[in-house]
């Protein structure tokens, strides 16, 4: 039978038109659209009203149901009616990405529902094919089966569309940990600059992807504690580092202010400041690394594949704090080699660097001269001056006497400094010898392993 096509809600032609872009875009809402479609002839548009009914600002039911359309009308009625509904329109209503994945979950969950309900009742199930056949009668036959599953087996629809909204909030939130900045809550913000097809790509991979949704997990989680570290740092930097004169109302010292209170001393006080000569809190606080490019050399070896989905969270959240201070961020992963380097200019990331960066995992043995040899390329070519670098292992190496003598003048050429996060119970042979900091931790979850968020 052909599909059928209109709308049981207030839709006009923009929302269809909407509609029609977001199927092109999501692969996930072209594969339910399919598989309802084999069920009922009008399920696409049924896909299309649970769209419109999340993200409309005031989506109403039609009171003439169109013909065909029965059963979307009895089945929208339902979901607008269930007590979850507008809780979740919070989330998804003006939303893109937030109703594009409501209407995914929202699909699915209907489609198994009225499935299961086909095969607890044959007269539903009867109804539905002769539907599809289109035999005459047989859309208020389907009509009248579907509503009595509704009176009966409701409340276990609305538990699933309930757990349906709660994975929709949830893919959400992992697309914004992957690719949100450091700054608390710059999620929402960062995604409008990222196009729409592609964090829909990221979030039906997320939907998959176990690896990929613990990577997300940890993310969050580091950049959190990455932005906390961040904002630590700003605040010891305006905590009594000097005295200079400027015209910062924040940062003027008690007794200016004193100074502007008194009737007396407050003609002398505005002269002064217009001229940016009041005394004020100096607000450069020590750097104790570079301004240059961050290059993460994370261990990748066997002994670290039980650390992978949070090692890569971890790089994550070093990233973010490239992209909030605009510094490029380079990252190699080694083992007994070292991969070809990834590097992502300002800290930027796009959804197939970020599959990329999730699929990666060298194994085997550990070599610490040969990512270090990829890092001095990097810093010869780039175009800063200085460099952090963050050197992550859990085992030993050696590294020969020729390499560290051209490392250490590279160095000093290029005003380089290195920290070192050696995991594990492993000795600081190896790393001592080109790290200007060590920092022992027993894995990622322990508190130093933060100590890197303030570069």
């Amino acid at each position: 039978m052909k599909e059928l096509k209109g709308s049981v809600l207030n839709t006009d032609s923009y929302d269809r038109r909407r509609f029609g872009q977001l199927m092109e875009m999501s692969e996930k809402l072209r594969e339910v659209s399919k598989e309802g479609s084999k069920l009922f002839p009008s399920f696409q548009p049924l896909m299309g009203d649970l769209w419109a009914g999340l993200f409309k600002m005031k989506p109403e039911l039609l009171e003439e149901v169109p013909e065909g359309l029965e059963m979307n009308h009895q089945l929208m009625e339902r979901v607008m009616s269930d007590e979850g509904y507008q809780e979740f329109r919070e989330f998804t209503r003006l939303d893109d990405l937030a109703a594009a994945l409501g209407t995914t979950k929202y699909s699915e969950t209907v489609l198994g529902w009225v499935k299961e309900q086909a095969q607890r009742d044959q007269e539903l199930a009867e109804a539905l094919r002769n539907l599809m056949n289109g035999e005459q009668g047989a859309s208020q036959q389907a009509s009248e089966a579907l509503s009595s599953a509704l009176n009966q087996q409701g409340n276990s629809l609305s538990k699933m569309l309930s757990q349906a909204a709660q994975e929709a909030i949830d893919a959400k939130e992992n697309v914004k940990s992957l690719l949100g900045g450091v700054k608390a809550g710059s999620g929402d913000s960062d995604l409008k600059k990222i196009p729409l097809k592609d964090q829909l790509i990221l979030a039906e991979k997320l939907s998959h992807d176990k690896k990929l949704k613990e990577i997300a997990t940890w993310a969050g989680r580091m950049k959190v504690i990455a932005n906390r570290k961040q904002r630590s740092k700003h605040k010891e930097a305006i905590n009594r580092n000097g005295v200079r004169q400027g015209n910062a109302v924040e940062q003027l010292l008690p007794m200016e202010l004193g100074t502007y209170a008194s009737q007396i001393t407050k003609m002398d006080f505005l002269r002064r400041y217009v001229e940016g000569q009041t005394l004020q809190y100096e607000t450069k606080g020590p750097e104790q690394l570079g301004k240059g490019p961050i290059i993460l050399c994370l261990d990748q070896s066997g002994s670290m594949s039980g650390q992978d989905t949070i090692s890569k969270g971890f790089a994550l959240a070093l990233m973010s704090i490239a992209r909030k201070q605009r510094r490029d961020f380079a990252w190699i992963p080694f083992s007994s080699h070292a991969a070809a380097p990834l590097i992502y200019e300002h800290g930027k990331i796009t959804v197939q660097d970020m599959i990329q960066l999730a699929t990666i995992f060298l194994g085997g043995g550990t070599s610490f001269e040969p990512p270090l040899r990829a890092a001095s390329q990097i810093i010869k070519q780039s175009r800063f001056n200085k460099a952090d670098i963050v050197f992550v292992t859990d085992g030993e190496s050696h590294v020969s006497e020729h390499f560290l003598q051209t490392w250490n003048e590279l160095k000093d050429k290029k005003g380089l400094s290195v920290l070192s996060l050696l995991l594990g119970r492993e000795s600081i042979q190896g790393v001592e010898d080109f790290s200007d900091r060590i920092v022992r931790a027993s894995s990622f979850e322990d508190e130093s392993v933060t100590q890197a968020f303030e570069i």
